[in-house]
């Protein structure tokens, strides 16, 4: 197996603090890993260090290959990036900046410049300075920036920020479409989990600077673990009928007034039914099966990391 990006033990310490701690982490040539964690978890940070923005305070990246130094000027050609929110010569024009990157870039297609706006759906803004951009529309030039010399590994940091909901799925697709007709390999971040859901073939969960887990999201959809999430405005007492009425020992209490119940062969009908005697009002029932949100939110709570999960699912009982 060929391994684009590894890291062993890779370590920042900022002002006595470490803001990434012992990350050893993997991502396979040709896929899409999904880069997920609360903000302020450090993956802006391990991004930073990948193209060599940030030098690490220990550990090893390995970039194709090869270990990646101050001077490897080669390797960072072969890559394309988005860090934090893209920056360019405001009085310029899309095509300017995205000549003048392509310079420096010692990539010298011009056909490619208008190319790359098509693929990014910014077509017609030739004689508009980037000043005058929408949010939005400096995160598409930002993503035309980084596909436009045909790089083999992109390093998108939070890529669809600005984007509204056809944006967003105008960029996923076009994501597909640069790892599966082009054989791109992608690392993205992103706090929108059902994006990521959609497109990643794996995922690396990051939280206060430790890699928690990494995981193929085939893994994760292959097993269909179904639950109840049931609503009440009496959680305590809900949670004793559970437990020493119909002796229940696998169920956790969500916020919001909800519980979720994983207990396996338990019916519906003889739950409310049993609730309600016992005097618990019962808001809402929903059979549901385990999603990426469920199990990312499990390893930052600190939950059973043998659950295993699915894609969203959500039917009413």
């Amino acid at each position: 197996m060929t391994y684009i990006i590894q890291t062993h033990g890779l370590t920042k310490v900022y002002q006595g603090k470490e803001v990434v701690a012992n990350v050893s982490m993997s991502v396979k040539k040709g896929e899409i890993y999904g880069f997920l964690g609360p903000n302020g978890a450090g993956k802006t940070t391990i991004m930073k260090m990948l193209t060599n923005l940030v030098k690490p305070t220990s550990g090893e990246i390995n970039i194709f290959g090869q270990k990646l130094r101050d001077t490897s000027y080669e390797i960072l050609k072969r890559m394309g990036s988005i860090i934090e929110y893209p920056i360019f010569y405001e009085n310029l024009t899309a095509k300017e900046n995205l000549d003048l990157h392509c310079e420096y870039m010692g990539f010298h297609d011009k056909k490619a410049l208008q190319a790359a706006l098509d693929m990014v759906n910014l077509p017609a803004v030739e004689d508009k300075k980037v000043k005058n951009f929408s949010l939005g529309m400096k995160q598409r030039l930002g993503i035309a920036r980084a596909i436009i010399t045909k790089p083999e590994l992109l390093i998108l940091d939070e890529p669809i920020n600005g984007l509204d909901p056809i944006g967003i799925k105008e960029i996923r697709q076009l994501f597909k479409a640069l790892n599966e007709e082009y054989g791109i390999t992608l690392l993205i971040s992103s706090h929108i989990l059902a994006e990521i859901e959609q497109i990643a073939d794996t995922i690396g969960v990051i939280h206060s600077g430790r890699l928690l887990e990494q995981v193929a999201m085939s893994n994760i959809r292959e097993q269909n673990t179904e639950y109840i999430e049931l609503y009440t405005n009496n959680i305590q007492k809900a949670a004793y009928v559970l437990e020493s009425i119909l002796q229940l020992t696998n169920f956790r209490v969500a916020a919001g007034g909800c519980i979720k119940i994983y207990e396996s062969g338990v019916q519906p009908a003889t739950l409310s039914k049993t609730l309600i005697t016992h005097g618990v009002s019962i808001e809402a029932m929903n059979k549901k099966s385990h999603s990426l949100e469920d199990y990312f939110m499990s390893l930052l709570e600190g939950g059973n990391k043998h659950v295993s999960f699915s894609g969203a699912g959500n039917k009413e009982i």
